[in-house]
C-alpha cells in the first residue's frame, strides 16, 4: 500500500492544509486514513484533508512526500481524479 501526501501548503480555516492520496484506489486511501484516525469527513471527492499538524503522523504512517504537482499528475494517471464539476 502506498499513499503519497504533498506538503501543507494549502490555507484554510486558520491552517495549512495537505492532500493524501492513492494512486490505486480509494479503498486504499480510506485504510490508510483509518489507520492514522482521519475522520471520513476529512476525504473529499479524491483525496483527505490532512492539517499541518498531522503531516508528520502521515509520514511516519508510510505516506510518501511529493509535490502537489505530483499530487495531480498521480491522480490522473490513475484515473482517480475528481474534479468539483463531476458528480461521480
Amino acid at each position: 500500500m502506498t499513499v503519497y501526501i504533498d506538503p501543507p501548503n494549502w490555507p484554510g480555516h486558520g491552517r495549512m492544509w495537505s492532500h493524501l492520496v492513492s494512486d490505486v484506489s480509494y479503498a486504499e486511501l480510506h485504510t490508510f486514513a483509518e489507520g492514522m484516525g482521519v475522520l471520513r469527513r476529512a476525504f473529499e471527492r479524491d483525496h483527505y484533508d490532512i492539517p499541518s499538524h498531522r503531516y508528520a503522523d502521515a509520514v511516519r504512517a508510510g505516506a510518501v512526500e511529493v509535490s502537489s504537482r505530483e499530487v495531480v499528475r498521480l491522480l490522473h494517471g490513475a484515473g482517480l481524479r475528481r474534479r468539483k464539476s463531476d458528480s461521480r
